[in-house]
């Protein structure tokens, strides 16, 4: 089959997994990719070209841009910017001759609506977030909402197979009139392939000088909304254990805050940051976990940490949200609190990290959960192409 890639993601961050993980997994498939996307060659682009493979950053000079434009302004560049997409994509388009076209949803993105609809050719459309609603929340808003808000319904209504990473992300599909039939959700994946090397965990624990430690990890871009604060002041506490250690894999805006904190309550020698590492160095070090930590969840996202802490086989902490109950069973694969409740976080911290035997059933749950759901980019690229041939 031959795939037309299209997106507009400039980042190097867990957007750039999905991406490069995607189109490798149709690649090894047997199918030809053609990538179209922001600094691609316009003829083709290999995955390995959209990420630095570094982990836990951010997309700088994107947020630079944002800061020095009036908002109206750098909205209205990214729906100029189908100006540019859709040059390259129907050029594309005609060079390549497509069975399909595979588009990453983004705001204000209608190049790929725009050339299904000039050339006929099928439009699936990959959807990570309800982005209307995601960036009137936060990044200062949205000027141009009505816009955005019609753009968005358009984008949706116009594919013929929308593909959201949760049943939560679907209801809002649904929301802009998506026939059921046209959804598929399709959540986040791993490959299996990148964490086969990694280290037995007490190995990976003495690589880190972390020997005899109950290790509590978080991997990726920390914020203040990930609750990782109540991790440390939790302990802190007379219900924590003293061998307890809180291991960041990643950096982010909190960091500074964070390791202040930890030294006010005298526990800067039990909260490790890595800073930014690269992606192939995110096994060994999610190996040394003990307790794996999704303190707090978008409502709608499928996280990309999630897989890797089930593909390693981690005991997860995580709050019990639909999106995540769509994958975690409580007590069975993961140990699950309810968010709105004071102090079940710190509940949920504490029985675990007093439980060896707990800890380890989880972790056997969370090892078979990938199979058993076939939580794989693989299994995504198999289930994109299958509905294609069923002309879904």
């Amino acid at each position: 089959m031959r795939i037309l890639y299209h997106h507009r993601t400039a980042s190097k961050d867990g957007q750039a997994v999905h991406i490069e993980e995607m189109i490798d997994a149709l690649r090894s498939e047997g199918h030809e990719v053609r990538v179209v996307a922001p600094g691609a060659p316009e003829a083709n682009a290999d995955a390995a070209d959209q990420g630095s493979g570094r982990m836990g950053s951010d997309m700088g000079w994107v947020h630079r841009l944002k800061a020095m434009l009036p908002k109206a302004a750098y909205e209205m560049m990214e729906l100029a910017y189908n100006l540019v997409a859709y040059r390259k994509l129907i050029a594309a388009a005609r060079e390549f001759r497509p069975h399909v076209i595979y588009e990453r949803y983004n705001l204000l993105l209608l190049a790929g609506l725009m050339v299904k609809k000039r050339m006929g050719i099928p439009l699936l459309l990959e959807v990570n977030s309800p982005l209307v609603l995601e960036r009137s929340q936060h990044s200062g808003g949205l000027t141009l909402q009505r816009l955005a808000r019609w753009a968005e319904g358009a984008a949706w209504r116009g594919a013929d197979t929308v593909l959201p990473v949760t049943e939560v992300l679907a209801n809002h599909v649904r929301a802009y009139g998506v026939p059921s039939e046209r959804i598929h959700v399709t959540p986040n994946g791993i490959n299996r392939a990148h964490f086969a090397d990694a280290p037995m965990p007490e190995a990976a624990k003495m690589r880190l000088g972390l020997e005899g430690k109950v290790v509590l990890g978080f991997t990726g871009f920390v914020r203040d909304w990930h609750g990782v604060d109540r991790i440390v002041d939790w302990m802190a506490s007379p219900q924590a254990p003293q061998t307890t250690h809180l291991l960041v894999v990643g950096d982010g805006p909190v960091r500074a805050a964070l390791e202040a904190q930890a030294r006010r309550l005298g526990l800067a020698e039990r909260v490790t940051f890595t800073g930014v590492i690269h992606r192939e160095q995110v096994p060994a070090h999610v190996a040394a976990f003990d307790v794996a930590l999704q303190p707090a969840v978008t409502p709608y996202a499928s996280p990309l940490k999630l897989m890797e802490y089930l593909v390693l086989g981690k005991a997860v902490v995580a709050p019990a949200t639909p999106n995540l109950r769509e994958v975690l069973t409580d007590n069975v694969n993961a140990l699950l609190f309810d968010p709105a409740q004071p102090g079940a976080l710190e509940g949920a911290l504490t029985r675990l990290c007093s439980d060896t035997s707990l800890r380890q059933r989880l972790a056997q749950g969370a090892a078979d959960t990938i199979d058993r759901l076939d939580l794989t980019w693989i299994g995504n690229a198999r289930r994109v192409t299958a509905l294609v041939e069923a002309g879904a």
